[in-house]
């Protein structure tokens, strides 16, 4: 979604190894690395979290190839999914913290803009998780509930 309203061209970025199969250098197999997915989720770290320390803390470059499953699908396999999918959260966030800079920078248009292309992320992002059925169908974004959920 980086390009919908800006004329920028994004950030660039380095490209992943192209593998195969799982590297035999990695030290966990693949029922150990959905224990420690398992035990990290009931920890509270988010999806994203689990991956990067993953990487660096038990050196499994790619949670897909050790297991054949990505790390979403383990934690929903075991009933650990949060009511409130990661990207979602991380959106609705970002509102937050953008309104708050609002209240005191009421002149701040830039910003003003920027909560206003945040919101309707989020608008998108609600429907399309109520077509996969992630989300119930009455659940409405609203900053108000919001505010009360995330602090």
């Amino acid at each position: 979604m980086a390009r919908i309203h800006a004329r920028r061209r994004g950030k660039s970025g380095s490209t992943r190894i192209i593998r195969e199969k799982h590297p035999e250098w990695s030290s966990l197999n693949p029922r150990e690395v959905e224990s420690r997915i398992i035990e990290l989720s009931k920890g509270g770290k988010t999806t994203s979290q689990i991956g990067m320390i993953l990487r660096d803390q038990y050196a499994v470059p790619n949670v897909t190839l050790a297991t054949g499953k990505n790390i979403t699908k383990i934690i929903e396999n075991n009933n650990l999914s949060p009511e409130i999918p990661e990207d979602l959260s991380n959106l609705i966030k970002t509102s937050l913290k953008l309104r708050k800079h609002l209240e005191g920078n009421k002149r701040d248009l830039k910003n003003k803009r920027n909560l206003q292309l945040t919101e309707s992320k989020i608008r998108r992002v609600i429907k399309y998780y109520q077509s996969k059925n992630k989300l119930p169908e009455g659940w409405k974004y609203s900053p108000t509930q919001a505010k009360l959920m995330f602090e």
